[in-house]
């Protein structure tokens, strides 16, 4: 059997044969290093990328490779499956501007049939079939006809299909070519070469990016002959322990999917606890709860309390080629205890209550914000035991009081942000400078040097940074750091790029989070005299291009993190 650690070696070796460089795994916050992607977490292995896909150059040239830990939210509720998962590892190699379709699909037909040895006979691969946007690809079916796969086993699909992005409203775009083996799809191969304007129009991009994605979950499964990715063996030693305390059998049908789920969302639950991140009514930390949660419920359909911990220990067997793991492992064990033994106070009360207010088929808005007020249920549990019941719902009145407490917000429970830097705007640009501008004169205003950014969220429309501070902020101090940053605009300041290791920025007093996660150079913006910070763009060229800078609130975030938002006038 092919192992996931020699999959990922196979792969990175193959592709430095090609003259790519190896990336390091990034964060699964994507804001790490001052750069904001508009999304919750790191859903893609071109997520950190983005600046370089625009444009920017890479520290560490034009062909890339790596592997990446990503989470993905939007459907957490297909998890169940034989392949849906929250957390997972995606290999990719990207080329920025260099080589297109036909070394891509050399190198990825070379890379299944002479290194992963599948035979010829069984892929068989798609195209994108071309709309009024985009021309039909007839080049990748040219080039994969080249390399031997014969006509009847290439398809042409529609945009739904084979295309990917942009990311937001607009930005980079374009065709893709998927392959399967024996028509399981285990790769993708994305060509950007489109740039989808404000207008809705596709204009040819100048610089034609290669992103690809091999998922190793999948990948594994395919390359094992198992139609099943939760008996590799990324999976299958948290299976085990979960048939070992619930004393029931991983085969039979009715507890088959409710293993599935404890399993992924553990999984998933301890890579989000490496991060930092606790379970919470908001953001990141609200897609950790609910994870945390929705085991917790279906570990109660196998009549098991108080295994998070104990089912999360094979993980760190698994990966412990991840050092944020073994590094947090206390931590994280105590936060999936605590945040279970907090639920199991309430389900069986709020089980109850359920039955009770659904008993006429109706549950009203009201109600399902008492279950998550007084019972700590996530709306997403309210409404999968809604389905299950054959229970209406009415989520638009659950909203409602839901805006009026302000407990939640309603970015987090869909997983992802309106906008962000992803979109690459004049505006963000500007507002992206700002928070740079303003994290600095929160360290002089408070005169704190170790005060660090906790988070940031930036539109075109305003900015929202979050920092670590432990007491709300005087309004004489929010007017001192509004107008300092005030001074530096009017300064007429240029904003200046530097490619350094992370050792000399440290050494040069540069703002960052210094740890593996960063590769051998960083880019490092600085503002005069004034702000240093580790970043991956985009920026103005000079401080007088902001505007003015006003704050418009200032509050609590999270224990010991406070959140100002500001916007230009």
């Amino acid at each position: 059997m092919i192992q996931r650690k020699e999959l990922i070696k196979r792969y990175i070796e193959f592709f430095k044969s090609k003259k790519h460089k190896e990336i390091p795994n990034s964060s699964l916050i994507p804001n790490l290093g001052g750069s904001d992607t508009g999304v919750l977490f790191t859903t893609a292995g071109m997520h950190p990328l983005v600046p370089y896909l625009l444009g920017q150059k890479h520290p560490h040239g034009k062909r890339l490779c790596g592997v990446q830990k990503c989470i993905r939210t939007i459907d957490i509720e297909e998890v169940g499956d034989s392949t849906h998962h929250t957390f997972f590892e995606m290999l990719g190699n990207w080329s920025l501007g260099d080589y297109f379709k036909k070394e891509a699909i050399e190198y990825s037909f070379e890379f299944l049939t002479k290194v992963l040895k599948i035979k010829k006979d069984k892929i068989s691969v798609t195209c994108f079939k071309g709309d009024k946007d985009a021309k039909k690809d007839e080049e990748s079916a040219k080039f994969w006809i080249s390399q031997g796969i014969p006509k009847e086993r290439i398809k042409f699909l529609s945009k739904s299909d084979n295309w990917w992005g942009p990311a937001g409203e607009t930005g980079p775009c374009g065709p893709d070519t998927e392959m399967f083996v024996n028509s399981i799809e285990i790769w993708n191969d994305v060509f950007m070469e489109y740039n989808k304007n404000s207008n809705g129009k596709f204009e040819p991009l100048k610089q034609k990016n290669v992103d690809t994605g091999m998922g190793v979950e999948r990948t594994l499964a395919t390359l094992n002959n198992l139609d099943d990715n939760y008996l590799t063996e990324v999976w299958k030693p948290i299976i085990e322990e979960i048939e070992k305390i619930s004393k029931q059998n991983y085969e039979n049908l009715s507890t088959k999917p409710k293993m599935r789920i404890i399993a992924d969302h553990i999984k998933a639950s301890v890579f989000i606890l490496a991060e930092g991140i606790t379970p919470s009514n908001t953001e990141q930390g609200y897609v950790l709860r609910r994870l945390i949660r929705r085991a917790v419920r279906f570990g109660r359909e196998l009549r098991i309390k108080n295994f998070a911990s104990k089912i999360a220990e094979p993980v760190f067997r698994i990966y412990d080629d991840y050092p944020e793991l073994k590094k947090n492992k206390k931590f994280i064990m105590e936060e999936l205890k605590k945040e279970e033994n907090k639920f199991e106070l309430t389900i069986e009360r709020g089980m109850n209550k359920f039955k009770k207010f659904s008993e006429n088929k109706k549950l009203s808005g009201e109600e399902a914000f008492l279950l998550f007020q007084s019972y700590g249920f996530p709306i997403e549990i309210t409404r999968e035991l809604a389905k299950e019941n054959q229970v209406k719902l009415d989520e638009k009145e659950f909203q409602k009081e839901l805006e009026k407490h302000k407990e939640l917000s309603r970015t987090a429970s869909k997983g992802k942000f309106k906008s962000g830097l992803a979109d690459n705007s004049e505006q963000t640009t500007k507002l992206h400078t700002a928070a740079h501008l303003l994290l600095a004169a929160i360290q002089k205003v408070l005169k704190d040097k170790d005060i660090m950014q906790k988070g940031s969220n930036i539109t075109p429309e305003r900015l929202r940074l979050d920092f670590s501070f432990p007491r709300k902020l005087t309004e004489e101090e929010i007017k001192k750091i509004e107008d300092l940053v005030n001074e530096q605009i009017k300064k007429s300041t240029n904003v200046t790029r530097e490619e350094m290791s992370p050792k000399e920025a440290k050494k040069k007093g540069a703002s960052g989070i210094f740890n593996e996660k960063y590769g051998d150079k960083v880019s490092v913006y600085t503002i005069g005299d004034f702000s240093k910070e580790i970043c991956t763009g985009p920026h103005v060229k000079n401080t007088r291009e902001i505007g003015k800078f006003k704050i418009t609130k200032e509050e609590s975030s999270s224990s010991g993190v406070r959140r100002i938002r500001a916007s230009l006038g």
